[in-house]
């Protein structure tokens, strides 16, 4: 099953790959939320700007969101004025709320046919601990200057013993508004190239040269938008952050369904949204993050989750199912601005920490600020270029070296014994000569082989038994079963191997 998201938008926009060198003032890497209102933004001005994308337009993880317009990111502003002060954390929460606006002020300028509603947004507890954080976040959140509400009931069909309310926050369908941001930048004269893979983009000195499908594109300015930087040196995001993987569902009911959008504080985390399907709505419910590469299972996974909502909703009927991963910082703050001070008139927006929807059009407003030389009252809250702690030292070793051995040749032979411990329709690593090798198995029993190391800075993959690929535990790359990346920050494919038994 794929994202409701993707799957309600199947018409998409007819967009050509790159097929030739180009120049441009801009040259944004990524089509998606935060790429496609950057260009927006810049088209407007009168920019000259070129999108490319490896994918289609919101088939990666603006496709795959909650889509909650919000700025109550969880728990946060007490951990905000606790770790940063009470200016920083007013700020935060001022350009998350001003993110609300701007989406609806575009939605409503372009004619934007997505969805759109407000709606009041509650993190909630049934957790005694709990119930005093958000209490403590209450007080928090009037200090900063929005009036937040402590309330002992909600609108969904389950008692608690507390939530805090935040008002008029939204939601919206967010591929629908993607291909209308997408079809505004067109009229702009913008260009949107998918299908379009950047594998190196290099200095000169007076511009970028931005290399993708055997083609260049000469631009003076060049904004990081593909999630995950593929570039490693300068600016080592690779160090400053991980990815984490979340799954939804969407259910159908014939109980009527709440107002509101949901998520509660304690862990595991469970999030409610509603959507329009079919003149009727549907329940988005969602959670149960962890660590991309640390493998999952159904019954971990949508399992949970199915189980869960039919707790509430017991005549409850799955119709999609979906995850998706999201870029977290160590310190809970997006890095947006300046890629490196080593290269300037690059920019970045990255580690959204799955509050992507408000905090992409922050980033995108930082981001054509800088580009046009204005002042962004925002910019310091978020600073691409803060310094950070090394997240991990045998990470930051992957840097250095390719990896730790390499398999030279493309034919290998696995005595039978070794294949028998995987079972059909499954994988896992197997060592040869004393070399690991990736191997799964089709239900048929057809054996694809592959060297299980990752393309991105040679981290050893896992193998993901829910969706069938090959997991980065370090960054967050996957890749299929027969070796083709299909997650950043890697782009390369992994080697294949022909068995000999």
């Amino acid at each position: 099953m794929d994202s409701y998201w993707i799957d309600s938008t199947k018409k998409s926009i007819n967009l050509d790959s790159l097929k030739s060198d180009i120049s441009a003032d801009v040259c944004i890497i990524g089509a998606g939320i935060f790429g496609l209102t950057t260009a927006y933004y810049l088209s407007k001005s009168g920019f000259n700007v070129v999108v490319i994308d490896k994918y289609n337009i919101g088939e990666k993880a603006s496709g795959h969101t909650t889509a909650k317009i919000t700025s109550q990111h969880g728990l946060i502003y007490t951990y905000l004025i606790n770790s940063f002060g009470v200016d920083f954390a007013k700020k935060y929460l001022q350009a998350n709320q001003e993110a609300i606006s701007n989406i609806k002020n575009i939605i409503d300028n372009e004619d934007i046919d997505c969805d759109f509603e407000y709606q009041n947004n509650f993190v909630y507890t049934n957790d005694q601990n709990e119930l005093n954080n958000i209490k403590k976040e209450v007080d928090s959140v009037n200090l900063l200057g929005l009036d937040a509400k402590f309330v002992d009931n909600i609108d969904l069909p389950i008692n608690i013993l507390g939530a805090i309310e935040f008002p008029n926050q939204a939601q919206f369908h967010p591929r629908k508004y993607m291909l209308g941001l997408a079809e505004s930048i067109l009229k702009n004269n913008g260009k949107i190239f998918n299908h379009t893979t950047a594998i190196k983009v290099e200095k000169n000195i007076n511009s970028y040269t931005t290399f993708a499908n055997d083609n260049k594109i000469t631009s003076k300015y060049v904004v990081l938008a593909c999630h995950y930087p593929f570039i490693n040196i300068p600016g080592f995001y690779f160090t400053k952050m991980y990815q984490d993987t979340s799954y939804i569902i969407g259910v159908k009911t014939k109980n009527k369904l709440f107002d509101g959008m949901y998520i509660n504080a304690e862990s595991p985390t469970f999030s409610f949204r509603t959507a329009k399907y079919n003149n009727e709505k549907i329940l988005l419910f969602g959670g149960l993050g962890h660590k991309t590469g640390q493998g999952t299972t159904f019954d971990s996974s949508y399992g949970i989750l199915e189980k869960e909502i039919k707790k509430i909703y017991p005549d409850s009927q799955v119709l999609y199912r979906w995850n998706t991963r999201d870029c977290i910082t160590l310190d809970k703050v997006p890095y947006i601005g300046v890629f490196s001070n080593l290269m300037p008139n690059m920019y970045i927006g990255t580690g959204f920490n799955k509050w992507g929807m408000t905090s992409s059009n922050v980033a995108a407003n930082i981001v054509c600020d800088g580009i046009k030389g204005k002042d962004n009252k925002y910019s310091s809250v978020f600073s691409s270029t803060r310094m950070s702690p090394i997240k991990n030292r045998w990470e930051m070793k992957n840097i250095l070296k390719e990896s730790s051995y390499s398999l030279l040749i493309n034919k290998i032979k696995i005595a039978p014994d070794k294949l028998s411990n995987i079972k059909n329709n499954s994988g896992g690593i197997i060592e040869v000569d004393g070399y690991k090798v990736g191997i799964y198995k089709t239900l048929d029993g057809e054996i694809f082989a592959v060297k299980p190391i990752c393309t991105h800075l040679g981290c050893l993959l896992a193998w993901n038994d829910l969706d069938k690929t090959w997991d980065c535990p370090c960054h967050g790359s996957r890749f299929d079963y027969t070796g083709k990346n299909i997650y950043d920050p890697a782009f390369k494919n992994l080697d294949t191997f022909d068995i000999n038994t």
